[in-house]
């Protein structure tokens, strides 16, 4: 059995724009659907959704069928419990609330084994096939991805040395929180905010390294793809279900 190849991370390092779907139903069921809808990737939240380890271990395998990457977004950037998550088998991550350089080489640390890191061993996980990948333990970290996410002023003033850390396949902006450390809560999309994200996108592109965002709003989205994001959240389940129900209900209600 070979390991299987990260389609996502090869993608990103070769410039090939890659269109995403965050999910934070915890669902196995509704993954499945989304895996096969064309999206390049499901990012499956554990950070901001009532999702577990024992949820996500069935969305992974939900999403095996279809054409999607999955990519788990843990609660903190902490190496116990990545190392959980490495072991069910998540080969891409993103890491929330990565500050500077040495918290971004903390998250890569955890996903690679000793002398090259800290992971802790395990003879008969699901990453690797329960023992059945008989070089898993070689080529893990080519297939592993290491997404890290800037979403305060301090990282911003970090940017650079975070980009330039070896093993970070991704910068990921966290347009939420980012805009409420700046004094904007809330306030996403405002010319304020936007300029400040678009400005954040070329320096991550200028540092060598590869931009990524989430928004529902799809002018925003071209704006940042146009700015030089290469994965790019466009939507999210929750969202589809609640205002894709309204606009139905509402239909009906005029009638």
């Amino acid at each position: 059995m070979d390991l299987p190849a990260n389609s996502f991370k090869r993608a990103i390092h070769a410039g090939r724009q890659q269109i995403g779907l965050w999910c934070s139903v915890p669902s196995n069921f509704t993954v499945e659907i989304l895996a096969g809808s064309g999206f390049h990737w499901l990012l499956l939240d554990t950070e901001h959704s009532p999702n577990e380890l024992p949820i996500v271990y069935g969305q992974l395998q939900a999403a095996m069928e279809g054409t999607a990457q999955p990519i788990v977004r843990i609660p903190w950037n902490d190496s116990v419990m990545m190392k959980r998550y490495l072991d069910a088998g998540v080969q891409s991550f993103l890491i929330p609330m990565v500050q500077n350089a040495e918290e971004a080489r903390a998250a890569v640390a955890a996903t690679r084994y000793p002398p090259r890191g800290i992971r802790g061993f395990a003879a008969a996980s699901r990453a690797s096939r329960f023992g059945r990948i008989k070089d898993y333990y070689d080529r893990a970290e080519d297939e592993i991805c290491v997404l890290v996410q800037v979403e305060t002023q301090e990282a911003l003033d970090n940017l650079e040395a975070i980009c330039g850390v070896e093993g970070v396949d991704g910068v990921f902006i966290g347009p939420g929180d980012l805009s409420s450390s700046v004094g904007y809560l809330g306030k996403q999309g405002d010319p304020v905010i936007v300029e400040l994200i678009e400005t954040t996108i070329r320096r991550i592109t200028a540092a060598g390294n590869r931009a990524g965002i989430l928004t529902p709003d799809e002018a925003l989205a071209k704006r940042y793809i146009q700015a030089g994001t290469i994965f790019t959240a466009v939507g999210s389940d929750s969202g589809i279900l609640a205002r894709m129900s309204e606009a139905l209900a509402r239909r009906f209600a005029e009638t």
